[in-house]
C-alpha cells in the first residue's frame, strides 16, 4: 500500500522542536468541559467554569514552571537553628510554597469538600468538583497533590471517627485557606516490618493520666513529615497481637500548650519522583496523641482515609495520563518528519489512539467513582458497596496504565522527551508512585475481592453497569457477554480460583466497566462510544496477534490541543 503525503519541508533549528509551554490545559481538552455537565449540577458548573479556565492557564504556564523548579530543588531537613537551638524544620523552595498557596489557598483543594465559601460557593462541593480541579492541577504538579489529598482525607476521617472536642479544635485549621493558619495532614502507617502487612505494627501506645497516649517507635515512610497533624497506627500496651490489636491515633506536631511534641524526623528520602514534596522517617519518643474511634479498630478506621487517598491516587494518575496525551498530540500535530506532521503517519496514529484509550478509561472511572462517593455520603442504599469496589479498581488499573501512557508520550517527543527540559521525564518518574503508595498493585487487586466478599460490591457494580447499558443509546456489540464473563472470573477468583487470579479479575472488571461508562458518556461526547469500543476490542475481547488488521483512526479522535 502506497501512502501519498504532502511534501512539507521541516523547520530548521529551534523551530523544529514543538513546545507546548503556555498552553491552557483546560481549553486544550474540550472533552473535560463537555463531560462535566453529566456529573455536576448546572449552576455549580457555571460557577466553576472561569476557575477551571484560570487553572488550565496556570497549569500550562506559571504552575508548570513552579513545579519544574520545585522538582529540581527538593526540600532539605534542618536540625538546628542558626543560633544553635535543637529545632527541626524542613526548608522548601519558594516555588513549592507558591504552589501550596495556589492549591491550599486560592483553590482550596483540601477544604472545598468540607465547608462552604471555597471559591465563593455557598456550600461544600461534591467530589466531582474537587476531582475536576485536581485533575487539572496534577497535570502540572503531582508531588504537592499528596499533602493536599492527605489533608482532605485526614479531615474526612477525623470528622467521621474523632471525638467532638478534637473535631472542634482542629477542623477550622485543617480547612483554612490562610497558609499561616492552615494545618496540613499526613498519615504515618509504614514501618520497616509493616508495610502492606499492618498486623506487624510495632509502634506502641501507652496510656497517660490525662487520657492521651504516648507513642514510641519508628515509622519508616512518612510523606509530609512536618505536617501539623498525622493519623498514626500503633499498638496499645497489652493489646492483642495482629491486626485486631492496632488502634488509630491523631498526632499533633505542636501540643495544645504550644510546646513541640516528642518525635523527630530522622532523615528525608531521596525518591525517584515527587521530589518537590518531602517524605521522611519518623522516630516517636513518647509523643502525645489522641486515640481516634474504638480501641483495636485502627485499620478499619484508617481504611477510610486510605480509600479516600486511593481514589485521589487514581484521579492523579488519570490527570497525568491526560497531560501526557495532550503533550503527545501537540507534538504530533507540529513535528514534521518525512514531509508531513507525524500525526498523519498510520503507526503514530495507532500509538496515539492506544494512549488515548487508557487515559479516557481512567477519566470515566474517576467521575463515575466521584458520583458514587457523593451518593454514598448522602446515604443512598447500595452506593457504598459500589464505591467500595470502584475505588480499588481505579487505583489498581489507572495507576499502572499511567506508567505506560507517560512512557509512550515520552517516546512521541523523542530524544527531547528524555531530558528534563520538558515535562515528560517528570511525568514518567511521578507515574510510578501511584501503583506503590496506599497499597501496591497486588494489595489493591486483592482489595477488590475483599470488597466483593464483605460488601456485596460485585452485585452493586453489576447493577450499576446494567443501568448504564440500559441508558446507552447505542450499546457496544459484545459488551454484555464480555461483562458476564468478567464477573464470572471475579466470582471464581473470590472462590475456588483463589487470590492468584485477583489481578486478572480486577483488570477484567475495570475494562468492561470503563467501556460501559465510555459508551454511556457518548450522550455528551459522541467519540466516547468509539473509545469504549476500542477499549472492549483491544483490552477485553480475544484477538489473534498475528491477524493483519488495520483499524482507521478518525481525525476527530486525535484533535490538535493547540488549535
Amino acid at each position: 500500500m502506497t501512502i501519498i503525503r504532502p511534501n512539507r519541508p521541516a523547520p530548521v533549528g529551534a523551530e523544529a522542536v514543538p513546545d507546548s509551554h503556555g498552553l491552557n490545559l483546560f481549553r486544550a481538552d474540550p472533552t473535560l468541559a463537555a463531560l462535566l455537565p453529566l456529573y455536576l449540577q448546572g449552576d455549580l458548573l457555571d460557577h466553576l467554569a472561569p476557575h477551571l479556565d484560570r487553572l488550565g492557564g496556570l497549569a500550562g504556564g506559571r504552575l508548570a514552571d513552579l513545579a519544574a523548579t520545585a522538582d529540581a530543588n527538593p526540600p532539605e531537613l534542618l536540625h538546628r537553628t542558626r543560633r544553635g537551638e535543637d529545632a527541626q524544620t524542613i526548608a522548601y523552595h519558594p516555588a513549592y510554597r507558591e504552589m501550596e498557596r495556589l492549591a491550599f489557598g486560592e483553590f482550596g483543594l483540601a477544604a472545598l469538600s468540607h465547608r462552604a465559601g471555597v471559591l465563593d460557593w455557598p456550600a461544600p462541593m461534591p467530589a466531582a468538583a474537587k476531582y475536576a480541579i485536581t485533575y487539572l492541577f496534577v497535570q502540572a504538579e503531582f508531588g504537592l497533590c499528596c499533602p493536599v489529598s492527605m489533608t482532605d482525607s485526614l479531615t474526612r476521617t477525623l470528622r467521621k471517627f474523632g471525638a467532638p472536642d478534637l473535631v472542634a479544635r482542629y477542623l477550622p485549621a485543617l480547612t483554612s485557606q490562610d497558609l499561616d493558619a492552615l494545618h496540613q495532614g499526613a498519615m504515618f502507617m509504614t514501618e520497616q516490618g509493616a508495610g502492606s502487612d499492618i498486623a506487624n505494627t510495632a509502634v506502641t501506645a501507652a496510656p497517660k493520666p490525662d487520657g492521651t497516649w504516648a507513642l514510641t517507635g519508628d515509622k519508616w515512610f512518612c510523606s509530609n513529615p512536618d505536617a501539623e497533624l498525622a493519623m498514626v497506627l500503633a499498638r496499645p500496651e497489652g493489646a492483642a497481637p495482629g491486626i485486631r490489636g492496632v488502634s488509630l491515633f491523631l498526632l499533633p506536631r505542636t501540643l495544645p500548650d504550644g510546646g513541640a511534641n516528642r518525635y523527630r524526623i530522622l532523615r528525608l528520602k531521596e525518591k525517584l519522583g515527587t521530589r518537590s514534596m518531602a517524605s521522611g522517617e519518623i522516630r516517636l519518643e513518647g509523643a502525645t496523641a489522641w486515640m481516634i474511634g474504638e480501641p483495636g479498630a485502627g485499620m478499619r478506621q484508617m481504611a477510610d482515609m486510605v480509600n479516600n487517598s486511593r481514589l485521589s491516587n487514581g484521579v492523579r494518575a488519570a490527570g497525568m495520563m491526560r497531560r501526557a496525551v495532550t503533550e503527545a498530540l501537540f507534538i504530533a500535530h507540529r513535528r514534521i518528519a518525512f514531509g508531513a506532521p507525524i500525526v498523519t503517519l498510520p503507526l503514530m496514529r495507532r500509538q496515539l489512539a492506544k494512549m488515548l484509550v487508557r487515559a479516557e478509561q481512567a477519566r470515566s472511572m474517576v467521575f463515575q467513582t466521584a458520583e458514587a462517593l457523593r451518593r454514598s455520603d448522602a446515604g443512598e442504599p447500595g452506593a457504598y458497596a459500589l464505591l467500595r469496589i470502584l475505588t480499588p479498581l481505579l487505583k489498581f488499573r489507572a495507576c499502572r496504565d499511567a506508567r505506560v501512557v507517560t512512557g509512550d508520550a515520552m517516546e512521541v517527543r523523542g530524544g527531547c522527551g528524555y531530558i528534563e527540559d520538558f515535562p515528560d521525564a517528570r511525568l514518567v518518574r511521578d507515574a510510578h508512585l501511584g501503583s506503590i503508595w496506599e497499597g501496591t498493585s497486588n494489595i489493591v487487586a486483592l482489595d477488590v475481592l475483599r470488597a466483593a466478599a464483605r460488601e456485596g460490591s460485585l452485585e452493586a457494580l453489576e447493577a450499576h453497569l446494567a443501568r448504564l447499558r440500559a441508558e446507552t443509546a447505542q450499546p457496544l456489540e459484545g459488551l454484555e457477554a464480555a461483562t458476564a464473563r468478567a464477573f464470572a472470573l471475579a466470582r471464581h477468583a473470590g472462590g475456588d480460583g483463589g487470590p492468584a487470579l485477583a489481578r486478572q479479575a480486577a483488570t477484567g472488571l475495570y475494562n468492561v466497566a470503563s467501556a460501559t461508562m465510555l459508551a454511556w458518556e457518548a450522550r455528551a461526547v459522541p467519540e466516547r462510544r468509539l473509545l469504549g469500543a476500542m477499549a472492549l476490542a483491544h483490552r477485553v475481547l480475544p484477538r489473534d496477534p498475528l491477524a493483519a488488521e488495520d483499524t482507521p483512526i478518525p481525525d476527530a479522535l486525535l484533535p490538535d490541543p493547540g488549535a
